[in-house]
């Protein structure tokens, strides 16, 4: 049996306490991330009267956020594998209430896109820093409920961010108010991480579930920095990534608008699905943690889900259903999404080399940036063209290539695991 040799000094494996204590400043800082995802679509209605904009322009800020943060997120996975993930989480978090103060004192366009660069460079660390200090600092049994409440805390921020944004901008009377009051999330955020870093150290960690873990070594088998970008599960966890987030970039920021051109359902009604969605995402991802640690094959729970998603939104796009109904059905098409959410965390996790968690994790969630980043100019080009019901098709399309992806990466990781096993 092999153990786990600790260091001197090193600190004694982490309670049930511990875990819970870092899982759930992870899921608050990760929520917060995905929160100012939403900085600006929830405000889109307010700057086309303001400032007169079309859905292409705004989709191209949406555009402009999800390139920096993709980028960024490549580049991020080095400097967190370098220098540790927890400084880099929080220069981010400080960019993010930065990105909100832009918002608020935005003149125009031109001051939209600082605040979407801002945002999409404080969005950038997130994934490598948030699943390197997992992997680090918590115990096994309890990792794949860490990755099920941290999708869950990503479709909460999702959620939330809409409700508050539109909710603060209506009561004040003023969007501005409503973006500086983000920002004032933002620094909260950072300070309640700041009282509590040392449970976000992933220097003092040592749970690290690589070759660290397996063998009681110090440091793991040496190997150049790039390495593991020649192994093709990484691009297909990439590929996956890009295909079902076009999926979600059409609904977040286009599907109210395209239900009120479909059904003419009010603003007030349609501006709640984006919110319904993740709130049915993040109670299939509480079901999807308990799933991984009873299933093998995870892209078979992948594609059974992401295929009933895209079911689901075809049966809206078709116009068969009444308004409110199509609305209540869109919603739930994210209880499928959040369903496979948890496994296709654990699908990267088994598809990346000893050693190379931040650089892995930030390559493949790169896909996930570059999938909003060229969806939504897309899907904004079909809402001004008056093509509503392409959101919805688009969406579904995106997720069935998806679930091929999925697929490629599973029968990849059983052929590795055999040849594994045969020597």
């Amino acid at each position: 049996m092999t153990t786990l040799t600790l260091n001197p000094g090193q600190p004694a494996p982490a309670s049930a306490r511990q875990d819970a204590t870092t899982i759930g400043l992870i899921g608050l800082a990760h929520g917060t991330s995905h929160f100012f995802h939403l900085l600006l679509p929830p405000l889109f209605p307010f700057f086309i009267r303001d400032f007169g904009l079309s859905y292409s322009e705004l989709g191209f800020l949406v555009t402009m956020f999800f390139i920096i943060s993709g980028t960024g997120q490549a580049a991020a996975g080095f400097l967190v594998d370098r220098i540790g993930a927890r400084p880099v989480l929080f220069v981010a978090m400080a960019c993010f209430a930065m990105a909100g103060l832009a918002t608020a004192l935005a003149p125009g366009y031109t001051g939209l896109m600082l605040a979407a660069a801002l945002a999409g460079l404080g969005n950038a660390p997130f994934h490598p820093a948030d699943f390197t200090i997992l992997n680090k600092r918590v115990s096994a049994p309890r990792l794949g409920h860490a990755f099920s409440v941290h999708g869950i805390s990503g479709n909460l921020g999702w959620a939330i961010a809409p409700v508050f944004l539109t909710g603060l901008a209506a009561a004040m009377g003023s969007w501005r108010v409503a973006a500086a009051c983000a920002s004032g999330v933002a620094v909260a955020v950072l300070a309640v991480l700041w009282i509590n870093r040392a449970a976000i150290d992933d220097r003092a960690g040592h749970w690290a579930h690589d070759s660290t873990a397996k063998t009681g070594e110090n440091e793991p088998v040496p190997e150049h920095p790039m390495a593991f970008l020649k192994l093709p599960s990484v691009w297909l966890c990439f590929s996956f990534f890009f295909w079902s987030t076009c999926a979600l970039s059409a609904i977040q920021s286009f599907a109210s608008p395209a239900l009120q051109q479909l059904f003419g359902l009010p603003l007030s009604v349609t501006a709640l699905v984006v919110t319904g969605y993740m709130l049915c995402g993040a109670v299939g991802m509480v079901i999807g943690g308990f799933l991984v640690a009873r299933i093998e094959q995870l892209e078979r729970i992948i594609g059974v889900c992401l295929f009933a998603s895209a079911a689901l939104l075809c049966v809206v796009a078709s116009g068969w259903l009444p308004g409110l109904l199509a609305a209540g059905v869109t919603a739930l098409a994210g209880f499928g999404a959040g369903l496979a959410g948890p496994s296709r965390d654990m699908l990267i996790k088994r598809a990346a080399p000893p050693g190379a968690t931040g650089r892995v994790y930030g390559t493949v969630y790169s896909g996930l940036d570059l999938g909003f980043a060229m969806a939504a100019p897309v899907f904004g080009y079909m809402l001004d063209h008056g093509w509503a019901a392409g959101v919805f098709y688009g969406s579904a399309l995106t997720l069935a290539l998806g679930v091929a992806s999925a697929t490629l990466v599973g029968l990849g990781t059983a052929k590795r695991q055999s040849n594994v096993m045969a020597r």
